[in-house]
């Protein structure tokens, strides 16, 4: 009886460090943290931003620039309605002429999260004052359109 009971000891505190390691390890940090990067010298940042607070802002307010920044095939496939696509490999050449307000907020997504963060950091580097990293669209509990 005594052997049963240190095993399942041992089996609490390992499944206890997993689930641990997995909901700190794995998180996507949307939670409002700025990120910095380093553009000629100075610091400046993007928001994360969850889905229900890009969805409640996306709704009430009209210049908010929504970026996808997957293929033209995955925005085929479906897409946040109201977005605007370039893909990540096209950010640096396409947004001057696409994106010419650079104090506008702009929502950036991909499909998981790590375009995003890639386009946030250009975006961020070229000027833009008001970057949100939306993540990927796997995480949008919304309607998406294609």
């Amino acid at each position: 009886m005594g052997e049963i009971l240190k095993t399942r000891n041992i089996i609490g505190i390992i499944v206890m460090i997993f689930f641990i390691g997995i909901t700190s390890g794995c998180s996507n940090d949307s939670n409002g943290m700025n990120k910095e990067a380093t553009t000629q010298g100075s610091k400046v940042s993007f928001t994360n931003i969850i889905p229900q607070d890009a969805k409640k802002r996306l709704d009430s307010e009209e210049k908010i620039i929504l970026l996808d920044v997957r293929t033209i095939e995955e925005y085929e496939a479906g897409h946040i309605k109201g977005s605007t696509l370039i893909p990540v490999d096209n950010l640096k050449k396409e947004s001057e002429n696409s994106l010419k307000d650079k104090g506008m907020p702009i929502f950036v997504y991909c499909r998981s999260g790590s375009r995003s963060l890639k386009a946030a950091n250009i975006l961020i580097k070229q000027g833009y004052n008001k970057v949100y990293n939306l993540g990927g669209i796997n995480d949008w509990p919304y309607d998406v359109e294609k």
